[in-house]
């Protein structure tokens, strides 16, 4: 089975013209026999870096006009927005997993949360996972999600799940995913460098499965120059915002493909799904390996909306 890993930017907080370079991308993909594309972290219409290039309270007002921008380009699943990828899934037959800001118009219509969505490749959602917890001065763009999206789902090209960024980092999400024998591990991440990719190594030699990492590759050129306190926030004309460093690892270590840094385009490729279930021979850390006698992990994975109303 050929994977695709996009290291391509979007349009920095333009969900529209994201969405069309989206669909673009995937139909590139499949045509080069993809069968699972997967997006970066908060794709879509973009990670939003500003929260760790303005100082913490002299930049407020400034966080808040960026904000209410992000917002008002991030994707509502209530109002359909997420259904161009989900023609697009269906339309080349791909299994689609891709990072975004989400807003909840179902509940606040305010508030915005880092979300990773699986959808098969009949378009259909499988599943809608929100990042417990954003990391520092992310907290001032993103709420906090709960454990109702920690699944390893059933798609047309095997069981998958996905953690995003430094939810990697935490034991206990990690072991989750491990306990409902997952297939192929999704890392969308804005993290890179050698630090990140030990942690994806680590992670498929731990769990026994494919692992994919990648983060979007992006330039200050790649910017537009409307975006708010453009000058301030991107002076180096030449910056690297993110290598990128898409990656696969096979099951219990060793690299499949990439890292890919630095470079903007797809990385593919091919990997037999079966190796992840036979890798687990020699440790299965929550199979034979498990000391269920010793050690237990309770996860509550009940949504936990603010209101509920009565009958």
């Amino acid at each position: 089975m050929k994977t695709a890993v996009v290291q391509e930017p979007p349009v920095f907080m333009n969900r529209q013209a994201s969405m069309e370079r989206a669909v673009e991308l995937v139909a590139r993909a499949a045509k080069d026999g993809a069968e699972l594309i997967v997006f970066p972290e908060a794709w879509f219409p973009g990670y939003p870096t500003f929260v760790w290039r303005l100082a913490p309270g002299a930049g407020m007002g400034k966080t808040d006009e960026l904000f209410a921008l992000l917002q008002a380009n991030s994707i509502d699943r209530s109002r359909g927005e997420m259904e161009p990828l989900q023609e697009a899934a269906r339309e080349n037959s791909i299994v689609i997993v891709a990072g975004y800001n989400e807003l909840d118009g179902a509940v606040s219509g305010s508030t915005l949360y880092n979300a990773c969505v699986t959808i098969d490749a009949d378009g259909s959602i499988l599943n809608n996972h929100r990042k417990l917890m954003p990391t520092n001065p992310e907290r001032m763009v993103w709420g906090f999600g709960d454990g109702a999206g920690l699944n390893v789902v059933e798609t047309a090209v095997g069981r998958i799940g996905a953690l995003i960024c430094w939810e990697n980092y935490m034991p206990l999400a990690r072991y989750a995913m491990y306990a409902q024998n997952i297939d192929i591990y999704l890392a969308p991440t804005w993290d890179s460098g050698d630090t990140w990719l030990a942690t994806m190594q680590h992670i498929a030699r731990e769990g026994g499965c494919w692992v994919i990492g990648c983060a979007t590759a992006i330039e200050v050129a790649d910017i537009p120059e409307t975006v708010p306190y453009y000058d301030e926030l991107f002076p180096n004309q030449d910056e690297w915002i993110n290598p990128g460093d898409a990656v696969v690892y096979k099951p219990f270590g060793g690299v499949a493909a990439g890292p890919m840094h630095q470079e903007k385009g797809i990385l593919f490729c091919d990997i037999d799904v079966a190796q992840a279930a036979a890798s687990r021979r020699k440790f299965d850390v929550t199979g034979h390996y498990a000391r269920p006698d010793v050690f237990r992990l309770s996860v509550d994975k009940q949504p936990k909306p603010p209101v509920v109303a009565a009958a």
